[in-house]
């Protein structure tokens, strides 16, 4: 198995550990994903590779109904045990098992890089509704506050965090042009321990080995023990949505 394989097959084991660690999603950014559409009550909406519901669960409390299609079996068991009222079916983005033209909107948390786009983009233009929306978001942390540009280097693996622009992800002749949004965000993290716990959840973390881990989470653990903005209780990581919508066009 290649590293994006293994990278993109990586979380299951830690499903319980993505779930309780990993940030949520901003409501302003999931209501200006659906603003084309013209209203925002009670929409067909698909959270595409759902993984444990951090997406779906925000989708379910501005009350769509909301299907959720995940790969991996353990992520999709954490999602059913986690966020309720939504319809969880197995499945991946480049094979939806959802009917024609039956949404109104497909939204990808921190998923998209992982697809095969040639074959997941006619899927995804397949289920929507002509005049529907594909959205894709990312939760990313701010590059210009001192402390987490520091982290990021000090939790730097063998592995490269990188990832493709997402305006050539998303391009496709049955969409319009992609608009794109920013959004700020926070992670509430009661600890050092639990933001590095965060970060473990990250692929380019769990597909290294465990020395390598070990090693990188005490200098994670010293530098956030040391920094006056993490090293006493409860304390806010700041972060940012990105986010790129686009429109079905009727073909």
């Amino acid at each position: 198995m290649d590293l994006h394989a293994r990278r993109a097959d990586s979380f299951g084991a830690q499903a319980e550990a993505y779930a309780e660690h990993r940030p949520d999603y901003p409501v302003a950014a999931i209501r200006w994903a659906l603003e084309p559409l013209g209203t925002t009550e009670h929409l067909d909406v698909l959270d595409l590779a759902a993984g444990t519901g951090k997406l779906t669960a925000g989708l379910v409390a501005e009350g769509h109904r909301v299907t959720a299609v995940e790969p991996n079996e353990q992520m999709l068991s954490e999602l059913v045990r986690r966020v309720h009222g939504v319809r969880a079916l197995p499945g991946h983005a480049e094979h939806i098992p959802v009917p024609d033209q039956t949404l109104d909107a497909v939204f990808v948390g921190t998923a998209f890089h992982w697809f095969d786009q040639e074959k997941a983009m006619p899927e995804i233009a397949r289920v929507l509704r002509p005049g529907g929306v594909l959205a894709a978001l990312w939760i990313d942390t701010v590059p210009d506050v001192e402390w987490m540009a520091e982290l990021e280097n000090v939790s730097r693996s063998s592995v490269e965090d990188r990832r493709e622009d997402p305006t050539g992800i998303i391009t496709h002749p049955s969409f319009g042009p992609p608009e794109h949004a920013t959004f700020p965000h926070v992670h509430r993290r009661e600890s050092p321990e639990a933001l590095i716990a965060t970060t473990n959840t990250y692929s380019r973390m769990l597909v290294i080995e465990d020395e390598e881990r070990a090693a990188i989470n005490k200098k994670m653990l010293a530098f956030l023990r040391e920094r006056p903005e993490t090293s006493n209780g409860p304390f806010d990581v700041p972060l940012r949505s990105e986010v790129y919508r686009m429109v079905r066009v009727s073909e």
